[in-house]
């Protein structure tokens, strides 16, 4: 991530941070709720949520993760989420939290047995590269669960909607469509292995300052289950088509 880019969304989240704590649209809904199912399901010992906004997802896993790792690009935004979780009764102390860019995480390979990102894709300015640095950090099979808005195959209107979000948030970066996602995922070493579409939550009034396309106003979002690649004997092994994705392993694993 560049610099100046990076400047922006710090200069664009830095300003808002608290509007995303309080914001309805991020404290809860389907989508939240399939990713924490599909987080049970796994039930990993060591989460890393990226890009954690005012850390309702991160706060959401903490219920059942002995360690989440909650990090974000904006020092502000981070704070926000410390203050956030650290004052629900619900919290634990099991939630870390810190500064971290998604292009260069500073964790060893093979960290987490899940990664999760919520509603922050589209401000990546390079989503390749954020995904690779998360099937590195990710364990040999192990799954990120992202929900983000679903860009449209309509290149025209696909067009005019990243106008209009770019003259309203300058950090909005894109919104990949269906086809993208998967092309990405492949390319960084993933598969889609579960997928949902959470019913959409329309944002009134501009979202008490939060950033409308993230709380999901263009009324389309879609939620994956990726896991990194296994491999056994050297030869990738088959994977169903579902929306989840996963990491290759050089190992059988069961």
């Amino acid at each position: 991530m560049s610099e100046s880019h990076k400047a922006q969304v710090q200069a664009q989240f830095g300003a808002s941070a608290h509007d995303y704590v309080t914001s309805a649209g991020h404290a809860g809904g389907a989508d939240l709720e399939q990713l924490v199912a599909w987080g049970r399901k796994r039930g990993a010992p060591r989460v890393l949520d990226v890009a954690t906004g005012g850390g309702h997802t991160a706060l959401a896993f903490s219920a059942f993760t002995p360690t989440v790792i909650s990090t974000d690009l904006t020092p502000s935004m981070l704070e926000a989420a410390r203050g956030f979780i650290q004052s629900k009764a619900a919290a634990t102390g099991n939630v870390r939290f810190l500064a971290s860019d998604v292009e260069a995480l500073p964790f060893r390979d093979s960290s987490y047995g899940v990664v999760t990102c919520r509603l922050a894709a589209h401000h990546f300015p390079a989503i390749l590269p954020a995904l690779k640095e998360v099937a590195r950090v990710l364990r040999p099979g192990g799954s990120l669960l992202v929900e983000d808005i679903l860009g449209h195959d309509d290149r025209e209107l696909a067009a005019f909607i990243l106008e209009v979000e770019k003259r309203r948030d300058p950090s909005h970066v894109r919104a990949l469509t269906h086809r993208e996602w998967e092309a990405f995922l492949k390319a960084a070493g993933m598969t889609v292995i579960d997928e949902e579409h959470p019913e959409q939550v329309a944002a009134v009034g501009g979202m008490d300052g939060a950033h409308a396309d993230d709380a999901r106003g263009q009324g389309r979002s879609r939620a994956l289950r990726a896991r990194t690649l296994r491999r056994a004997a050297g030869r990738p092994s088959a994977s169903p088509w579902r929306t989840a994705a996963s990491r290759p392993s050089r190992t059988v694993s069961s």
